[in-house]
């Protein structure tokens, strides 16, 4: 200080120091910001004290407005806790959860396999189950979807989806079934229970994606709602002549309500842009559920129709004084009209043309 004073006195000049400003960093905590962050005061009274606190890790703290911009997980998050809490009834064989949404501007079906939860575990093993599941759509139980297999859980979460394509004027006629199988040390598949799910309880017009839980049942006490029986068709179509051949050979487990056999023939129906050409229909068969009919029928249809064409065959029970009733039928025909096996046996006319192509095909109310 001496020296400072005196060299004032003596008039020499001096050095500036320039200032730097100091701040105290962060603590491990993050509880104070630092200067570049720091708000003024005008904006901290500003906070709107009421917004919730959303707690961060490592002790942060945000006011909720903050995080307005950005994605929550949990929103996307499926919470099993309340869908499992639930009282187990007796012999349960477990619960299936799925989705099903469909759109009917593209007759896509959108099935979605969600979760299954309390499935039987292997004798003397605890979580002792390797589970996955084959999904049908049903009449046709000869071709199915099948899931990922799931390794020692009897609480699997799948969350895989499947695109089935249904027509809207068969959507009612179809059933999803939901069939769950365990892996045996020898890699075989045990049976666990079948879930099902009538289409016809879909609201067609509604586009919005539905869950729904089924109970796993070991019988199918459902698969014949709405199934009369099957039929077994051939077509043949032949361009150079333009004729389709239908024949119509036999049947097999042909519903009746009323006696145990049964008097029964068949309509073939030809039809172009949804207008009737031609009906005929085959002889008489007395009494029986299992007729034989072998007889064919030939229409004429241009080569150009072929794409807007469909064959309806339908089983008809004969009553001597009463009106004939229909058993059940089934269309086949191009993509404008059908999906699944009609479509498959249709497609396959096109395609081997002068070639027979024989069928079983399921009869539906």
């Amino acid at each position: 200080m001496r020296a400072f004073v005196s060299a004032i006195s003596q008039g020499k000049s001096l050095v500036r120091v320039k200032q730097i400003p100091f701040t105290v960093p962060p603590t491990s905590g993050g509880a104070f910001p630092t200067q570049r962050q720091a708000p003024h005061l005008e904006e901290l009274n500003s906070v709107d004290h009421s917004l919730p606190i959303v707690r961060r890790g490592y002790g942060h703290e945000t006011v909720g407005v903050e995080a307005l911009g950005s994605i929550d997980p949990s929103l996307y998050m499926v919470t099993d806790d309340a869908d499992d809490a639930y009282e187990l009834p007796p012999d349960h064989l477990g619960r299936l959860w799925f989705a099903v949404e469909y759109e009917r501007e593209t007759e896509k079906l959108y099935v979605t396999l969600l979760k299954a939860r309390n499935l039987p575990f292997k004798y003397g093993t605890t979580n002792g189950c390797d589970p996955f599941v084959r999904v049908y759509l049903m009449p046709d139980d000869r071709r199915f979807l099948q899931s990922k297999f799931k390794k020692k859980t009897c609480n699997p979460t799948f969350d895989e989806s499947y695109v089935f394509q249904v027509s809207s004027r068969n959507f009612s006629d179809r059933i999803l079934k939901f069939t769950v199988y365990d892996v045996d040390r020898q890699k075989k598949h045990l049976l666990i229970g079948h879930a099902l799910y009538p289409l016809k309880d879909h609201q067609l017009e509604n586009n919005e994606r539905l869950v729904i839980w089924r109970d796993l049942d070991k019988e199918v006490v459902e698969t014949t709602h709405g199934l009369r029986g099957e039929i077994k068709v051939s077509l043949c179509y032949n361009d150079r002549i333009e004729r389709i051949t239908v024949g119509v050979y036999e049947g097999r487990a042909l519903a009746n309500d009323t006696a145990s056999h049964l008097d029964s023939y068949v309509k073939v129906q030809l039809m172009v842009q949804n207008k009737t050409v031609k009906t005929k229909k085959t002889e008489i068969v007395r009494k029986s559920s299992e007729p034989v009919f072998n007889e064919s029928f030939t229409f004429k249809l241009p080569a150009a129709s072929l794409d807007t064409a469909n064959v309806t065959v339908t089983a008809m029970q004969h009553q001597t004084g009463y009106k004939d009733k229909v058993i059940g039928k089934v269309t086949i025909g191009s993509f404008m009209f059908c999906r699944g096996k009609e479509l498959q046996q249709w497609n396959e006319m096109v395609g081997q043309q002068t070639t027979q192509v024989v069928h079983w095909q399921q009869l539906v109310d």
